[in-house]
Formats: structure tokens, sequence, C-alpha cells
């Protein structure tokens, strides 16, 4: 399953502000954000020191080719605030991915009927959030 958040992230260089429609998608392996709009935006970018290989579903290498570039910023959804690495990555239909791992640190509460999402389940390094 999956659900688009109207997220905002912050760079953690410059705190520019950027609007973006993340995908929550449980099966996407981690965090992703589309390297158009990266570079649209002006996004600062930092080079990882081992290339992470990235596969098609059928386990065919992806034409986009290894990401070898994370951005560092802070993710804000609702009171929900996070500083976390998004690996770029030709996305071409979506903007950003959030998968599998975030869901996983989070366990968001999901009502699938009115598609609203609840951060009150997050770890402790998150800000704004509420256990109940």
């Amino acid at each position: 399953m999956s659900i688009i958040l109207p997220i905002e992230i912050s760079t953690t260089n410059t705190s520019e502000v950027h609007s973006v429609k993340a995908l929550v998608d449980s099966g996407a392996t981690g965090n992703f954000i589309d390297k158009d709009f990266v570079h649209t935006k002006g996004i600062s970018t930092r080079s990882i020191s081992c290339p992470i290989p990235v596969f098609n579903v059928d386990g065919s290498p992806n034409e986009a080719g290894q990401i070898s570039k994370v951005v560092d910023v802070i993710l804000h959804y609702k009171t929900h605030s996070e500083r976390t690495l998004l690996a770029i990555s030709n996305l071409e239909k979506q903007s950003m991915i959030l998968g599998y791992t975030w869901l996983k640190d989070h366990n968001p509460e999901v009502d699938w009927r009115t598609r609203e999402v609840q951060m009150n389940r997050c770890p402790p390094r998150c800000e704004g959030c509420c256990a109940i």
C-alpha cells in the first residue's frame, strides 16, 4: 500500500524550505528524492563514499545507475520533524519516496479510509511527536 503526504523539507546548510509530495511506499527499501527536484531547487548534495547499486523489482540493474549522492534535510510533516538523509535517484513521476525503513522507524498510524496519517509512535530522535 502507499499514500501521498504533503511534506516540507528544510536544507540543513541554508534553511531553505521546499514543499514536496512524498510517496510513502512499503515496497521501497529506502528514502529517496528525485535528482531533477534537487537540481531545480538548488539543494546542496553530499557524495557518499560507497555508491549504492539500485535494482528494479525483477532484479535487473536500474537504468538510473548507482546512488552516489544524498541530501541532508529536516523533514516536516504536521508537528513531526526529523533530520534525515535522502538518497538521490531518478524517480521520474515522484519527487520523494519514504520507504519501508522510514515506516519501520516511525510506525505511523494510518487511517486508510480517510488517508490521515498520525505520527504518534515515533522514535525519540523525532521532534514534535507525541507517543500516546
